[in-house]
């Protein structure tokens, strides 16, 4: 799949910084693409692979820890560690609440950034086979007869066949075969695995 590496994007003022980072990543097989502002991340088109951003916290226009709330706001789940020349408490605590990996204070081991990138690329990594499952899920679904769909939600909330019927006002046997029907459909073994699919695509209220 093009584009499907994984990459690490840097955004820090200080070039000598980015170039560092690059060598350093470059060394373990990681790509990278460096940004001096967060207006020129803002910009790019990003690659379809795990993605990790690398994020000074006090930069020239809008800073690191503003691109984090803006990200929130947009539901981009982009795992971010934060790095900065000049942190405090407050400032830490603020980045950790809005989700990032980590918060290095420079100068910090390469080792410690690695370990953070290697989080953060996991992270994401699952966050995006989490999506594609779900659209697998939602796919599926829409192949079901609105009689399947709403068997399905009787059938994972607890109903059992017989009050599915009576609450249909059909047979049992007409109930079991759509039962059959939407399991094949759905791809799933069993009922607790067509609940685990319920679940993720929210048909059933919060238990």
């Amino acid at each position: 799949m093009p584009d499907a590496s994984p990459s690490v994007l840097v955004i820090d003022d200080d070039p000598e910084f980015r170039d560092s980072v690059e060598r350093l990543l470059r060394s373990v097989g990681l790509k990278t693409r460096h940004f001096p502002s967060v207006s020129d991340f803002l910009k790019a088109e990003l690659s379809d692979g795990p993605t990790c951003l690398v994020l000074d916290v006090r930069l020239p226009g809008p800073s690191g820890l503003e691109l984090q709330r803006e990200l929130v706001a947009a539901n981009r789940q982009l795992p971010i560690i934060f790095i900065t020349a000049h942190g405090d408490i407050p400032m830490t605590v603020q980045a950790m609440k809005g989700g990032a990996i980590e918060f290095l204070t420079k100068p910090f081991r390469d080792q410690d950034l690695l370990e953070a990138i290697e989080i953060g690329l996991a992270r994401d990594r699952a966050h995006r086979e989490g999506d594609k499952a779900l659209e697998g899920l939602r796919v599926r679904f829409e192949t079901l007869s609105s009689r399947e769909r709403e068997i399905m939600i009787q059938v994972t909330a607890g109903r059992a066949n017989k009050q599915i019927a009576g609450d249909m006002g059909i047979t049992v046997s007409t109930v079991k075969v759509h039962r059959a029907n939407l399991m094949r459909k759905m791809k799933a073994r069993s009922l607790p695995e067509l609940s685990r699919m319920a679940d993720m695509l929210k048909l059933l209220p919060e238990r």
